[in-house]
Parts: C-alpha cells; structure tokens; sequence
C-alpha cells in the first residue's frame, strides 16, 4: 500500500481545520482521513506539506487507505466536522436509496447541521439530493412527509431488474423492502392471463410483470392522481402497451369473472377489498393478497378472511411469504391464493 503524508490535527481543532485545508486543496481525497489518540490523520497531497506545517501542524506518514474501501457510516463520520462529538452517534445508520435520492430519518436534535448533514450524505451515498423523512406516510393515499436537506430535489429515476421508475419521493412512496417481490412480479409466468393490479401505485408490480411475465392484458387501478400520473409516465417509459391505467377507486372497476390473476399490494385494510377482488375472480384466479399480521398468525388470520368472503372449500392458500418487517412483532406478508368464487 502507498504511503502519503499525513497531517495531524487535534480533534478539538478539527471542524476548524479540516474544512479550510480541503477549501485550499491541500487534502489528498484519494485517501481517507482516519483518527488516532486524540489526533485526526488527514492526507496530504504531495508538495503541500509546508502548508500544513506553517497552520502549525505536525507532518508524518501513513498508509493511504482508499476512502471507498471504508462502510459508508464510517466515510460519513470522517467527513461530518460541524456536528457536536456529543450528537455524532444521532447520525441515522440506515437510509433508503430510490435512484439519486437518499431518504433518512433524522433525530430533531440534528436539525441545525442538517444542511451539513445533508451535504456529506450526499457525497458519500453519491445521490444529487437527500430528504429527511419527517413522520413516514400516512392517509389513505399513503403520502409521505419530506424535508430537502440537500441538492434541488426533485423527481427521480430508479432503474430495477430492468425497469425504469419515474417518481418524486415528496409526492409518492418508494417501498425498497418489496423488492422480492417485484422481481417474482417479473418472472411469474402469466402467458395469455388477463390481470387486474387492484393498487398499482406508480406501476410497483404492474410494471415487471406487464414487461416480462407474458400477460396479455393487465389492468392497472390507483386512486392517488400523484402516483396515477407517474404511472402513465413509467408505462411510455419502458415502453409498455398491454397495460390499461385506471385512474380511480378499484371497487369501480365493472365487470365480473374476467380476471387469471389480482394483485393485491395494499396492507393494514386490505381485506376491505377482498369481496370486489372476489367479485372480478374468474374461478381458479390466483390473488396475490398482501396485508400485515403480527407475527405467527398470519395463516389463521388468511384464512379467517378468505372463509369469510369465499367460504369453506371456495379458495386454495398455496404460498404464504414474509415481505418485510413492518412494526415490532408484525410483518409484512403476502399470501398466493388460488379462489373458486361462485355466482
């Protein structure tokens, strides 16, 4: 490994140092800054050390670690300088990535850093913009709450097992944990079946399985005229045909018995909608039905909600899979269900 001068700071002068000498260019960002005994060890770029020196610094060397070799907190850590040592364990540990957005949850006693914060996320994760997600998403649309912490914001492209999702994350959400499920969207095989997505959102599942699965028609319904519009943009996106966007409530959508396969991607009061699925079924329709559960109980509490809208003998569970955590003690889950529904 290569050796680089390095010049020691003390921690105590470092939100004071480290961003001028990076302002002049004399940090060598090939390499990371690393601490030890009271000091940090910041890089130095070659021919630069007088610099140093003359800010009364001590020069000595040391290996030059790749920065991109460090976890993405630790890089984060090393180039946070305006945050208090006694806040540094409130930076959030977790975030989500959609595309070149980065999202995360920020304890309250961080919001007078957070342009800062924002910033060196940012250039760590390597997104163009960061939001704090403020109270997660709430009503019936499921809107999120979000405040820019840094870059212009806006709308975002993520692309995923070969599609492409438009979407703006102040308007609409982007579930990353669901994505299991949306590659399985892709490679079911449903050649020929007509399809009903009963909650397509901005095309979650609609999109994969219209593109791959060989379906001849898939019906895709939202509510939301936010998540309906990126809908409409990610079908001409991936160039897509056999799909019919429905902008409206799915217990409009008319016909009955037309349906091979309904997706059902909704959770907490999903079983609300199970008699309209049941309604649209053509028997031996498979439902893809998504809800949560606390954690041990979701095949009793399947098929308490299936005899209650089937009856006994009316409906077949094949598959009953965890998508993610949802709360303590309750997950996600997302049953397959093959129905006979009779007039």
């Amino acid at each position: 490994m290569r050796q680089v001068s390095v010049a020691l700071v003390p921690d105590s002068r470092a939100s004071e140092l480290i961003p001028v000498m990076k302002g002049k260019g004399m940090v060598d960002l090939s390499a990371r800054i690393t601490s030890e005994n009271g000091f940090k060890h910041v890089p130095i770029v070659a021919g630069r050390e007088d610099e140093a020196v003359a800010m009364g610094l001590e020069i000595s060397s040391g290996p030059a670690y790749s920065e991109e070799s460090r976890p993405p907190l630790e890089r984060i850590l090393a180039h946070i300088t305006g945050v208090p040592s006694e806040l540094l364990e409130l930076l959030p540990d977790k975030w989500e990535i959609a595309g070149d957005v980065v999202t995360l949850k920020m304890d309250p006693a961080l919001s007078p850093y957070s342009e800062e914060i924002g910033r060196v996320y940012a250039e760590v994760l390597d997104a163009a913009s960061v939001y704090a997600d403020v109270s997660g998403v709430s009503g019936e649309f499921r809107e999120p709450d979000m405040r820019l912490l840094y870059g212009k914001g806006g709308e975002s492209v993520k692309l995923e097992n070969g599609i492409r999702y438009c979407f703006d994350v102040t308007k609409v959400m982007f579930a990353s944990g669901n994505l299991a499920e949306r590659k399985r969207m892709k490679d079911l095989d449903c050649k020929g079946e007509t399809v009903v997505d009963m909650f397509a959102g901005i095309g979650y599942f609609t999109l994969p399985l219209a593109k791959f699965s060989g379906a001849r028609m898939v019906f895709a319904c939202e509510k939301n005229p936010n998540s309906y519009a990126f809908l409409v943009r990610n079908l001409g996106l991936n160039e897509i045909g056999n799909v019919i966007p429905i902008l409206g409530d799915n217990r409009d959508i008319p016909g009955r018995r037309f349906a091979d396969r309904i997706l059902m991607g909704y959770v907490q009061t999903t079983s609300e909608f199970v008699s309209k699925a049941m309604e649209m079924a053509k028997p031996g329709c498979i439902v893809h039905y998504h809800d949560t559960f606390e954690v041990g109980t979701q095949a009793s509490r399947v098929k308490e909600i299936f005899d209650e809208h089937c009856g006994d003998g009316k409906y077949q569970v094949l598959e009953i899979r965890e998508v993610k955590s949802f709360a303590p003690s309750v997950s996600h889950y997302v049953a397959d269900i093959r129905v006979f529904p009779s007039d």
